[in-house]
C-alpha cells in the first residue's frame, strides 16, 4: 500500500506567469503594495471594501495546512497564531520551504501592509500546520503521517476553518478518517480540486472524500478554468486564474500564477466572513448559506450541481449586504443531507496536547494543519461556464446572478459527444 502523502503537491502556481514586484528591499512599499494588489482583480469584483463595512472575519480562526507559513512578513503581522510542524523536518512551521502556504495565509488574512496581498477576511487568524510536499518528501525523512495528523490537530484546535491546498491521488482510510473527525468536531474544512484536468484528471485527495468541500478555480470571466480537475465531488468554485502569489521561498517578490490553491483560500475566507457575522451558527449553516448565494447564471436549474463548478462560485457579498442564502437545520449538512453531529458554530474547541491517530507522532501540536487535494473523472470536451456582456455588468451590484469574480457565471455546459450536459445532480449521499 503507498503510504499516505506520497506524491503530494500544492495546488498552487504550477508555472509563475509574470513576476509582479522586484525585491520589496529598495521599492517603495506604496508602489509595490498597489502592483500587487492592482493584480487581486477578483477582491474589486466581490466588492470587498463594501464587505469589510460589515464583516472581517474577526473572531475566525482558519488552520493552514501548507508548507509553513511565515508570520514576520508585513502582511501577516499579529495574524498568525502558535501552530505546529506536522512534517518533522528542519525547521518549524514558520519556516515556509517555497512560499506556497505564507502565499495562501495572506489571500486568506493579509493587511496589505508594506507591498503584501490584502486578504479577504483581513480580520481573521490562521494557525499554520506544516506538512511536506513531494520534493520534501523526496529529499529528508519525512512523517508519513503528517497530513493526517495534522487535520486531527486542526479538528481539535481553536480554528473553525480548515484550508488545505494539497492533494495527493491516493486514497488514504487514515485520511479519510481525519477529515471525518474534523466534520465531527464542527469544523469546515475546504480543499483545492487540483490542477491537472488536462493530465489525466485523475482522482485526488483530500478533496474527494465526502466530508471536504471540493473546491474549483474560475478564470476572470466566471468560467471554470481549464486546469481545474473536476467531477461529481465539486461542491463550489472560487476565483484562481492569474493572481499574485510569493515566486519562492525568499517571500521578496511576488508572481501571477494559476491554481486550485487559491481558489480554496478564497473559499476559505468567503467562508470566514460569513461565520464572523454569525457566531452561533454551525459549519453546516456556514456551508449552506456559501451554497445558495452562490453565483448561477441563467438556465441553471436549482437543486443541479456542476460537475465543474459545484454550486457555482462563492459570493460572499450576496450574503453580507444582501441577506441571501438561509441557514437551515444546524446539524444537517447540505452536501449530504445527513447529520453530522459536530461541535456548534465558532465556539473554539480545547487544543490538542498530541495529534490522535496511529502512525508516526511528532511533537505536540497546539493548532492545526492540513492539506488538499485534486480530484474528478476524465469526461469528453471542454467546459464553459458562458457569461453575457450584460451579466458581467450585473456583477456583484444587486442581482441574483451577479458574481464575486465580476462576470457573473452562467449555467455550466459540458461538450459531451453528442450533446449538452447541463448541471449534474448532487450525491445525496
Amino acid at each position: 500500500m503507498i503510504e499516505s502523502g506520497r506524491l503530494r503537491r500544492a495546488l498552487f502556481g504550477t508555472t509563475a506567469i509574470a513576476v509582479l514586484t522586484t525585491s520589496l528591499v529598495g521599492v517603495a512599499p506604496t508602489a509595490v503594495a498597489a502592483d500587487a494588489r492592482s493584480q487581486q482583480w477578483y477582491l474589486d469584483a466581490m466588492k470587498a471594501e463594501e464587505i469589510w463595512k460589515t464583516a472581517t472575519g474577526k473572531g475566525i480562526t482558519v488552520a493552514v495546512i501548507d508548507t509553513g507559513v511565515d508570520p514576520d512578513t508585513p502582511s501577516l503581522k499579529g495574524k498568525v497564531l502558535k501552530g505546529w510542524d506536522a512534517s518533522n523536518t528542519k525547521g518549524d512551521e514558520t519556516d515556509d520551504y517555497t512560499g506556497h502556504g505564507t502565499s495562501i495565509a495572506e489571500v486568506i488574512v493579509g493587511s496589505g501592509v508594506g507591498g503584501g496581498l490584502r486578504g479577504l477576511a483581513p480580520d481573521a487568524k490562521v494557525i499554520p500546520f506544516r506538512v511536506a510536499d513531494t520534493e520534501r518528501q523526496n529529499g529528508q525523512p519525512v512523517n508519513a503521517f503528517d497530513m493526517e495528523e495534522s487535520i486531527r490537530a486542526a479538528a481539535d484546535s481553536d480554528a473553525q476553518i480548515i484550508n488545505i491546498a494539497f492533494g495527493s491521488e491516493y486514497y488514504s482510510e487514515g485520511e479519510r478518517e481525519a477529515v471525518k473527525y474534523a466534520q465531527s468536531k464542527g469544523k469546515l474544512l475546504f480543499a483545492g480540486a487540483g490542477n491537472e484536468a488536462l493530465k489525466g484528471n485523475k482522482k485526488n485527495y483530500p478533496a474527494s472524500y465526502p466530508e471536504a468541500v471540493a473546491v474549483a478555480a474560475s478564470d476572470r470571466n466566471g468560467a471554470v478554468a481549464k486546469y481545474s480537475q473536476h467531477g461529481d465531488y465539486i461542491d463550489i468554485a472560487a476565483p484562481g486564474s492569474q493572481l499574485p502569489g510569493y515566486c519562492d521561498k525568499s517571500l521578496t517578490k511576488y508572481c501571477l500564477a494559476d491554481g486550485t490553491s487559491i481558489s480554496t483560500a478564497i473559499a476559505s475566507a468567503s467562508a470566514a466572513l460569513i461565520w464572523s457575522m454569525h457566531p452561533d451558527w454551525t459549519a453546516n449553516q456556514v456551508l449552506r448559506v456559501m451554497l445558495d448565494s452562490a453565483a448561477r447564471g441563467d438556465g441553471w436549474e436549482p437543486g443541479t450541481v456542476s460537475n465543474f463548478l459545484g454550486y457555482g462560485i462563492v459570493r460572499p457579498n450576496a450574503h453580507v449586504s444582501r441577506g441571501e442564502g438561509k441557514p437551515g437545520d444546524p446539524n444537517i449538512n447540505p452536501l449530504t443531507n445527513k447529520p453530522t453531529g459536530g461541535a456548534a458554530g465558532a465556539t473554539p474547541s480545547a487544543t490538542t496536547s498530541g495529534p490522535a491517530t496511529s502512525g508516526t507522532s511528532t511533537t505536540a501540536p497546539s493548532a492545526t494543519a492540513s492539506t488538499q487535494a485534486p480530484d474528478g473523472k476524465q469526461t469528453s470536451g471542454a467546459a464553459v461556464a458562458g457569461s453575457t456582456e450584460s451579466a458581467a455588468a450585473d456583477a456583484d451590484g444587486g442581482s441574483g446572478t451577479g458574481l464575486v469574480i465580476g462576470i457573473a457565471a452562467a449555467a455550466v455546459v459540458v461538450l459531451a459527444g453528442a450533446g449538452f450536459v447541463i448541471a449534474r445532480r448532487r450525491r445525496s449521499a
